[in-house]
């Protein structure tokens, strides 16, 4: 895939399938043997894991976004740079809504091969994520 293909996939799959919580469409650029490295313990592998994340997610976060800062192409891979925000509205990983919103980083490594995914890593901002949630309490500050 071209750099300008591999910039559309990523596009589409969060402005088409991920945020928006179209399971519908999963298949049309998840491969049957996806490895998620990054997923839930427990959860499935291939589309069907991929499923249950959107779900999980779009419950805790309806209004979940994901701007896409950076894609960058090298060989079968992609890596993007992106800011993930919602606000928390359902239960989350057992934690009740707390009705706050987030802005969380994110760098995502996506494994291509013939126009899908086939294996994916992430680095997210969890516990800062969790902070502004009010789930975890933000480290004090010193006074000078």
């Amino acid at each position: 895939m071209s750099t300008e293909a591999n910039a559309e996939f990523v596009r589409r799959f969060y402005a088409e399938i991920f945020d928006p919580g179209n399971l519908d469409r999963v298949e049309e650029m998840i491969a049957p043997d996806f490895v998620n490295h990054a997923q839930p313990p427990g959860s499935p592998q291939g589309p069907e894991g991929i499923k249950q994340v959107i779900t999980m997610l779009r419950t805790a976060f309806p209004d979940q976004r994901t701007t896409i800062e950076d894609v960058i192409a090298e060989g079968d891979k992609l890596v993007i740079r992106a800011t993930y925000s919602g606000t928390h509205q359902g239960s989350f990983m057992g934690i009740p809504p707390t009705g706050k919103s987030f802005r969380q980083s994110q760098i995502h490594i996506i494994r291509m091969e013939d126009g899908k995914a086939v294996e994916h890593w992430a680095v997210r901002d969890d516990l800062g994520m969790m902070q502004q949630l009010g789930v975890i309490p933000a480290p004090a500050r010193a006074t000078a």
